[in-house]
């Protein structure tokens, strides 16, 4: 369940799905490693979906972004744009 921003330097709260940014991840788990015998065998032994959501306040968002590595998890990143447009402001300084 989302509690608050994905961000863990961030300490916002999510209370509306239109306030900030939802990011979604499916992922298919395996159930086991035994070989089917019937129909209703290989329906069980499919993998199961997983889907997960993380959230990122309004502020978080318009400067980062979430991406997940299997070794790692989920985690937040800088949006390349932003850096972007902060170099060139820092510049013009």
């Amino acid at each position: 369940m989302l509690s608050k921003c994905s961000n863990p330097r961030c300490s916002a709260q999510f209370s509306y799905l239109h306030q900030g940014k939802l990011f979604r991840r499916d992922s298919l788990e395996a159930t086991g490693g035994n070989v089917p015998t019937s129909r209703d065998d290989r329906e069980m032994d499919m993998p199961a979906r997983h889907i997960e959501f993380f959230w990122l306040c309004d502020d978080c968002a318009t400067a980062m972004t979430l991406t997940f590595d299997r070794s790692v998890g989920v985690t937040v990143h800088p949006l390349k744009r932003h850096h972007i447009a902060a170099a060139a402001a820092a510049s013009s300084s």
